[in-house]
């Protein structure tokens, strides 16, 4: 647990302009069908042991998956879902960690509204950020394939939005994205260590800002499919990408 506490207040740096207040939520699996995630209400920049909870993921799969939208069965079901009954409530965003960690396979998921991506994710722009990737060290960090959700409810809508795309890109691409971008909201990033989480999210914000400043100046110029292709295949590329993944400096 210590790593993902580290990996959570250090998401919350003031200077990283990702989350304030009580915004954001992280997880990380811990067995077979359970994970810790963030209480609900909890401040990332102060988080401590004593603000995640341990959660069986099958009953917020389950009910993702289920045709109810009651708020009350919402929060009955986040509740009965702690492995302690005296623990603090999950995030109502845990229904999405237990997505990306289980259906996508995700090891760590960190969940921000970076200011930088959020401005292109709050105007009419946002499809520019899935339409392809602008430089190589793109690629390499955050994969070829993002994923674009529009705007829903927080909680369950959400939820089931992202479940929906989150399938599509499956299948289109036979591997999950490393970023899910949410309209109106921010970013949900997918990794396989909480070393993993904080690059990509370095290099999603990174992106944002320079696809900010092309939208600026003109009209934004991706990396043609072959050459991308070529930086997610190349083996030095993919030996940083394992590396990054397994926690070890690039």
């Amino acid at each position: 647990m210590t790593d993902l506490v580290t990996l959570t207040r250090t998401l919350a740096e003031p200077d990283r302009d990702l989350v304030v207040l009580a915004e954001g939520n992280t997880s990380m699996r811990t067995g077979d069908g359970e994970m810790l995630v963030k209480a609900s209400g909890s401040k990332m920049a102060t988080a401590t042991e004593a603000d995640f909870v341990a959660v069986r993921t099958q009953p917020l799969l389950d009910l993702v998956a289920a045709e109810e939208s009651d708020d009350s069965l919402v929060n009955r079901v986040l509740l009965d879902a702690r492995l302690d009954a005296d623990t603090p409530k999950p995030s109502m965003e845990a229904l999405l960690h237990a997505l990306c960690l289980e259906e996508a396979g995700a090891e760590v998921v960190a969940h921000t509204h970076p200011t930088a991506v959020n401005g292109i994710l709050c105007s009419d722009r946002a499809q520019e950020l899935v339409a392809g990737a602008l430089f190589p060290d793109q690629v390499v960090v955050m994969g070829r394939h993002t994923v674009l959700v529009p705007y829903a409810d927080p909680g369950l809508a959400l939820a089931r939005a992202v479940r929906t795309e989150l399938h599509r890109h499956i299948e289109r691409h036979d591997r999950p994205p490393k970023v899910i971008y949410l309209v109106n909201h921010g970013i949900f990033v997918l990794a396989a260590s909480t070393s993993e989480a904080l690059a990509v999210t370095e290099m999603t914000v990174k992106a944002a800002r320079i696809l900010a400043g092309a939208l600026a100046v003109g009209k934004p110029v991706y990396l043609t499919d072959a050459e991308a292709e070529r930086i997610d295949t190349r083996p030095d590329e993919l030996h940083r990408r394992r590396r990054l993944a397994s926690r070890e400096d690039r």
